[in-house]
This record gives C-alpha cells, structure tokens and sequence, in this order.
C-alpha cells in the first residue's frame, strides 16, 4: 500500500510536471549565516564553492585567506572561490553520498552526505570515523544583482 502511494504520488508529479523531489544544485546559506554556497553538478558529481562570506576580511582589511588549510600551499588562497563541497552522487531520491565537504574554519575535509528535507532545506552531515555533526543549509533567492530576496 505504501509503494503503491508513492508510486501514485511521483507519477502525478510527472504528468504535471511538478518535481518529485527538490534539486540540491542552487546556493545555500550555511547553518552559521556566515557562507553562501553555490552548488553544481560537476564531472564527479556534484561540488559546491563558497560564493559570499558575511565577513570577507581579515582583521588587516584584506581578502580571508584559507589560513587553517592542513597543506600549507594553500594558505594563501582566498575563502570566496574555496571549492568545499565535492563528490557526490545520489543514491535513491533525494540523498546523496559519498562526498567530501571542507571546512575552512578549522582547515580539514570530511567525509559527507547531504539530504534533502525540501526544496529550501538541505541538511550537510560531516563525518570523522563514526562522529558526525548536521548542520541545515537554507536555499537563497538571488536576483540578477546577486543580491538575496
């Protein structure tokens, strides 16, 4: 019975043209309101770059740099254009695996999963061994300007 009802529900969806599930590729305020993340689908699935930074200076008035990165080579880099989402591909609706997010704050990359909850919410799991922590994106609406509504 219930197979038989998502069944019904996804091909309404289909005929009407109404996605069955949201599309994670957008850009997305991270949980602190400190980052915008555009997500795309890359060659290896889908990647994200940080687009817009609440902060973008440093205490000196320059461009934050990825000062905390474990490979000092690229310390020098700056924050807006850090690719911090890479590799995922998606397993059933709505789920995706298998992927690597960055973390700039403290410079170390984790392995991840992303779910969609719905078309505005996406919840970002890192992981290390079996220790994780969520965090729960919110889609931004941008006009031409870049500006949020």
């Amino acid at each position: 019975m219930k197979h038989a009802k998502i069944a019904s529900v996804a091909a309404v969806a289909a005929l009407t043209g109404i996605p069955s599930h949201a599309d994670p590729v957008g850009t997305w305020l991270t949980d602190s309101g400190k980052s915008w993340v555009t997500i795309e689908t890359c060659e290896a699935g889908l990647c994200g770059t940080i687009v817009w930074l609440k902060n973008p200076l440093n205490a000196a008035g320059t461009d934050l740099l990825d000062s905390n990165n474990v490979d000092e080579s690229l310390r020098g880099r700056t924050v807006v254009g850090i690719e911090v989402v890479s590799g995922f591909k998606e397993v059933r609706t709505g789920r995706w695996t298998g992927g690597k997010i960055y973390n700039p704050e403290d410079g170390r990359t984790y392995d991840s999963r992303l779910v969609e909850r719905d078309e505005n919410t996406l919840t970002v799991k890192g992981c290390v061994l079996f220790i994780c922590k969520s965090q729960t994106w919110t889609r931004v609406e941008q006009d031409e300007t870049g500006d949020s509504n």
